[in-house]
């Protein structure tokens, strides 16, 4: 899979700013490669493989958007289920919208592009579990904690990707005066 990232040029090397305000030397870009259903369906496929063979039988996937709609639209097809997604409010506040509701005790996967810090899963997950869901794992392309996301239930990933983060004002790469990139879907506003 690594292979296919970097040929798709979803996987990059340099100097970015991540959603988190951090800096990196890696930054993982799944849109480019879920853009092909090709690509994107084979990999849900061992996700949903993976999932069955853990004894899970979830009853809905919802992926955050924006980075977790397509990989959860296509692992809640393979897993045979529906699929919806949450989205951030006017205030900046994971919810459900579009009329998407949670059935109590409603048996649910995340689903993402990317787990970086786990912090988005944990907030999307707090919010299914307050409308009475119970949340079975997440599942990602990516896993860029090394296994270390603070999360509560199993983290399926299909490929760890292991990338050094700094603090902004601790970066060797700034030191170094390589201009910082920052790609993504979060405007810059977002880091003021």
């Amino acid at each position: 899979m690594e292979q296919q990232l970097l040929r798709e040029d979803a996987l990059l090397r340099g100097h970015f700013r991540l959603s988190s305000g951090l800096h990196s030397d890696t930054y993982v870009q799944c849109a480019r490669f879920l853009r092909w259903p090709e690509l994107a369906a084979p990999a849900a496929a061992e996700l949903a493989r993976q999932i069955k063979a853990a004894g899970l039988a979830p009853d809905l996937v919802v992926g955050p958007a924006m980075g977790g709609v397509v990989m959860g639209y296509e692992l809640a097809r393979q897993l045979g289920v529906p699929g919806i997604f949450t989205e951030r409010d006017e205030n900046g506040q994971m919810s459900l919208r579009r009329g998407f509701t949670i059935e109590p005790g409603q048996q649910i996967i995340i689903a993402e592009d990317v787990v970086t810090t786990g912090k988005s899963t944990n907030e999307v997950a707090r919010l299914l579990t307050e409308l009475g869901g119970k949340v079975l794992a997440v599942a990602s392309l990516i896993d860029r904690t090394s296994g270390n996301a603070a999360l509560n239930f199993p983290n399926f990933a299909l490929l760890p990707v292991t990338a050094a983060t700094y603090a902004p004002d601790d970066c060797p790469l700034c030191r170094a005066g390589v201009p910082v990139v920052k790609p993504g879907s979060r405007p810059e506003k977002a880091f003021s």
